[in-house]
């Protein structure tokens, strides 16, 4: 068994790793453990496997168990490896979250339950804490996560600051992707500290970089972690506006594709791999014509500059 250094901080640039799939959309995992190894030599303090970003609830969980188990065995550290283990069934959760710390991982982010909406606030703390507490194990860290527009299910304050109260060594952080500046700002003044709270929101980020947050889960950082690391780290510098206006710009090019299609589909412009367009249903990768459409794109923005 692994034990998670504790040296790795929860600051820094942490992206929502997509999942490149192979010729019968299972996970490739070479190319996984590659494409995390890109990043953290990029400057990332590490990866999230299996976000929203990384399409995570389509996978199974024993794909989701043998693809960390790759990523290790790949090269990547796992104190540098922060795993989604959001399921929809909470016996599924409690697996995922447990192999996460066997083997090291640094720690774990979760939703609450989301296939049943308009559950009370309670419902939600004792999903939490059924997670937790049948992992039972002291080196579980757990940075909550809110995307209600996506889950739909919320993280209200009564939820986090229960959570909080009764599990304050194990809740070291919030990802708030609810994509809601004054709402994200009001989370940072209730909860931070103890808290890190993180946003979602690239465009959010020097903002809330400004109130003391250090750090991004974010999935424009698989395609440009050195301008989402700006965002953060440099965003007093003269150069910030220019950076923010240039995350604006990356996004309004983004925007008019599928998100994470979009993402895979830089991906296999930038290594060359056809295989990175591919998405598991319901996403639907882009067209030849929206992919030649993007190269050009990408290629004016100059991506490349973003990364290596």
């Amino acid at each position: 068994m692994n034990k998670s250094t504790t040296t790795v901080p929860y600051t820094g640039i942490w992206p929502a790793l997509l999942t490149p799939l192979d010729e019968r959309l299972n996970i490739d995992i070479p190319a996984f453990a590659a494409h995390a190894r890109a990043l953290i030599e990029s400057g990332c303090t590490g990866v999230t496997p299996f976000g929203t970003t990384g399409e995570g609830p389509s996978f199974t969980v024993a794909e989701r168990r043998a693809a960390i188990d790759g990523l290790i065995a790949g090269g990547v550290p796992a104190e540098r490896i922060l795993v989604s283990t959001s399921c929809a069934a909470l016996p599924d959760a409690i697996e995922l979250t447990r192999h996460a710390v066997q083997v090291g991982a640094q720690g774990c982010l979760l939703l609450p339950p989301f296939f049943l909406k308009g559950v009370p606030d309670q419902g939600v703390i004792d999903a939490y804490a059924q997670v937790i507490e049948a992992v039972a194990d002291a080196r579980l860290r757990v940075v909550l996560y809110h995307i209600p527009q996506v889950s739909g299910v919320g993280l209200s304050d009564n939820v986090i600051r229960k959570l909080l109260a009764r599990y304050p060594q194990t809740i070291v952080g919030l990802k708030d992707s609810g994509c809601q500046r004054e709402a994200s700002l009001a989370f940072a003044q209730a909860f931070m500290p103890p808290l890190q709270v993180w946003v979602g929101n690239e465009p959010d980020l020097q903002t809330l970089a400004a109130r003391g947050s250090r750090g991004a889960v974010s999935g424009v950082a698989n395609i440009a972690p050195r301008l989402v690391a700006r965002l953060v780290t440099d965003f007093e510098r003269p150069s910030a506006a220019a950076d923010q206006q240039r995350v604006l710009a990356l996004l309004k090019i983004l925007g008019g594709y599928g998100l994470t299609a979009a993402f895979k589909a830089i991906m296999a412009i930038r290594t060359g791999q056809a295989g990175w367009r591919r998405v598991r249903a319901p996403l639907v990768a882009i067209s030849d014509a929206e992919f030649e459409r993007l190269t050009r794109q990408t290629r004016a923005f100059d991506l490349g500059s973003e990364r290596d």
